[in-house]
């Protein structure tokens, strides 16, 4: 069974871009990112896809959704909807949801772990996270930074397992 995760920066006021770009540049979260994520498949939208400075992201599967049947994208698989992204993942272990929000919106329901970076500051976003109901989630590693020379706000980042999913199987302990 392929296990589901999000993973996403998000601000104070659950803001995660403006203008089709992230809210503000942090080293150590794109560090994290990449360590998460090689390896392994993501998923993402085609606004997502087309602000990424360089297309598909090295050493990972990538797969952007698209409702325009007659797109390609060098290195990328297509899919016409979340579903059918999840059933191009050929591994069995996790796929990661690397946004935007609406496909977010859509993988929050189905998704069995969250990665969330959380920014201590509010930024002026028009693009945001969906609510997350902590009731349905057991947060299990919490990992907190002060901001340094190169990373200029304070963050956290947050593993989040949803309460009906079994935390050993998913994390591998």
């Amino acid at each position: 069974m392929t296990n589901i995760a999000i993973i996403v920066a998000i601000d104070k006021q659950n803001g995660i871009g403006k203008n089709n770009q992230l809210l503000c540049h942090l080293p150590n979260d794109l560090k994290h990112f990449k360590q998460l994520t090689s390896g392994h498949t993501i998923i993402m939208g085609r606004k997502t896809f087309e602000s990424l400075p360089n297309g598909a992201l090295p050493n990972r599967k990538n797969i952007v959704i698209t409702r325009n049947q007659h797109v390609t994208y060098k290195d990328c698989e297509i899919a016409y909807s979340l579903d059918d992204a999840i059933s191009k993942n050929a591994e069995k272990n996790i796929v990661f949801i690397i946004g935007g929000a609406s496909i977010y919106e859509q993988a929050i329901s189905v998704a069995t772990m969250l990665y969330i970076t959380k920014i201590d500051a509010t930024f002026d976003a028009d693009t945001f996270f969906p609510h997350i109901n902590k009731n349905d989630w057991t947060l299990v590693k919490k990992e907190s930074h002060q901001k340094d020379d190169k990373n200029p706000f304070d963050y956290t980042f947050e593993t989040w397992v949803r309460k009906t999913s079994s935390s050993q199987d998913i994390l591998g302990i």
